[in-house]
């Protein structure tokens, strides 16, 4: 698994998660990220073109250094100061109500201890943060849900951990964050078990 996990999965990621498609999601995600920014799950580095004018700073964090050069290139691109990270997002190495806004994107669906992870991310933000989230999770149609639950184990053998049937919304809420704007979508010409995604925005719940 070193060979495929290490070079063919990164490249595979990349490839997927560039097109239009889902560049005009990462766009609508991103706009109102402001501050002091933290991303769970960095990456290629998808996400930088999206981030507005008013991110002063960026800590991006992931597990995994993908592609450093393809990063590299595109940290340098950005036009805002990047800190790269190697750490988890179940135990976030920040104090507490430090970042004004934290976001993941095509993240909640491969961290092993997902309720950790926004039990986490309320604690780092600051009480008037934002949280923004692009997943792909569980569909509201039972039929296409099942298969998700029959597929999973084999999505996440050869997705790197990712896991097809994650309600993401549900999960946010009981992390103690309260959800302020949510959308479903379903991207077209891609397979139903994989193409339901949550767009949204969260905050700490007082």
């Amino acid at each position: 698994m070193g060979l495929y996990a290490n070079h063919v999965l990164p490249r595979l990621i990349d490839w997927v998660l560039s097109r239009s498609l889902v560049s005009e999601l990462r766009a609508t995600a991103l706009a109102t990220a402001e501050g002091e920014v933290l991303e769970i799950g960095f990456g290629t580095g998808l996400n930088l073109p999206y981030y507005p004018k008013g991110v002063v700073k960026l800590a991006a964090l992931d597990l995994a250094v993908m592609l450093p050069r393809k990063v590299e290139r595109r940290i340098a691109a950005a036009g805002i100061p990047v800190e790269q990270i190697q750490a988890g997002g179940e135990g976030l190495p920040f104090e507490s109500r430090r970042f004004d806004c934290v976001v993941t994107t095509f993240t909640l669906c491969s961290i092993a201890e997902v309720a950790s992870a926004l039990r986490e991310i309320r604690r780092v933000l600051k009480p008037t943060g934002s949280y923004l989230f692009l997943e792909h999770g569980r569909s509201e149609d039972q039929r296409v849900a099942r298969w998700q639950d029959r597929l999973n184990g084999i999505q996440r053998l050869v997705g790197g951990g990712c896991n097809l049937n994650r309600p993401i919304d549900r999960l946010v809420r009981e992390a103690g964050l309260e959800i302020t704007h949510f959308e479903r979508s379903r991207l077209p010409k891609t397979p139903r078990i994989l193409a339901e995604h949550y767009l949204g925005r969260a905050r700490v719940r007082d």
